[in-house]
């Protein structure tokens, strides 16, 4: 039997189909080359330095700490600025991306803090982590310090005539209880835990910044300064922008001055985040979103005590 001819038609159908899979592939590749990975494989990436935006009150769930652990799985990423506009947060949090940077840097990967508006308390105890911080001379730093807060709805309840009966354990099991008035050895308890967690940011800053204890404890008490006392006090060291940090790490790494960055968009919060939010907080009983703000910032209200490295 004689092998029948392809159609002119035919062809073309063939070499269209075949075009659109070329456009399709090259456009698939470019996406993937322009992109951040979300699998943590830069499949065409080049080497490139990744700036982590820490913004807004730090909490367990911040989104650099997400950020740094899929980093870590990108093998295109030579470097990391940790781009800073904070008033701090929860403590564990801060201690805990100061932890992770240090690590990146005692690994001899390039790690630059750059100080926006406000750095300040636990965003500046997680910039240590940085070999190098550095801050505009109006730029807010500081306020190295600790502070517990709880609310207090006794008299409120009073009013209302509503209490609660508490069943507990141990004499100190409600400590913090928003029902009721904290009891003077229950306050000198709290006192204790909080200046604990006060001379671990000390010894922090006194361990990375090469400072004498007392030196620290002269300007560790709260107080604000400017990103020129910082400087001249020793906390930053030196003025410089996001733009400064990102050519510096380039230069760390490698790179040059110009290094190609990688910046992940935070996720657009909605309606339904907000609803389903309140939906868990009322179901759990822990209050954890309550606002469009408080899932703006990341964080949530608490019943009981919290230990934070935050400016007020």
């Amino acid at each position: 039997m004689e092998t029948q001819r392809k159609s002119p038609r035919a062809w073309w159908v063939a070499l269209v189909v075949a075009a659109v899979v070329v456009v399709f592939g090259a456009g698939l590749a470019l996406v993937v080359y322009t992109s951040v990975p979300t699998d943590g494989v830069a499949v065409l990436g080049r080497d490139r330095i990744a700036v982590l935006p820490l913004r807004g009150v730090i909490t367990q769930n911040h989104r650099v700490l997400r950020e740094l652990r899929d980093y870590r799985k990108d093998g295109s990423v030579k470097g990391y600025v940790l781009w800073i506009d904070s008033p701090g947060g929860e403590v564990a949090p801060s201690q805990s991306i100061y932890r992770e940077l240090a690590r990146l840097r005692d690994e001899g990967i390039p790690v630059v803090a750059a100080i926006g508006s406000v750095g300040a308390s636990g965003a500046y105890y997680a910039a240590l982590g940085a070999d190098t911080i550095l801050a505009m001379p109006g730029s807010l730093v500081g306020s190295i310090g600790v502070i517990m807060e709880f609310p207090n709805y006794e008299v409120l309840l009073d009013k209302v005539g509503l209490r609660f009966e508490v069943v507990k354990s141990a004499e100190h099991k409600d400590l913090g209880s928003p029902y009721r008035e904290v009891t003077p050895e229950e306050r000198a308890l709290l006192q204790q835990v909080v200046d604990d967690v006060y001379g671990q940011f000390v010894n922090a800053i006194a361990d990375e910044r090469g400072m004498s204890l007392d030196s620290v404890a002269e300007i560790a008490d709260g107080r604000l300064l400017s990103g020129q006392l910082g400087i001249e006090y020793g906390l930053i060291d030196a003025e410089g922008s996001l733009d400064d940090a990102i050519a510096m790490a380039g230069n760390m790494a490698g790179l040059g001055p110009e290094p190609r960055t990688v910046l992940r968009e935070a996720r657009r919060v909605t309606w339904w985040d907000v609803v389903t939010s309140l939906a868990r907080g009322m179901l759990s009983g822990e209050g954890a979103a309550t606002s469009p703000g408080d899932i703006l910032s990341e964080g949530g209200l608490r019943r009981g005590p919290r230990l934070l490295y935050q400016q007020q």
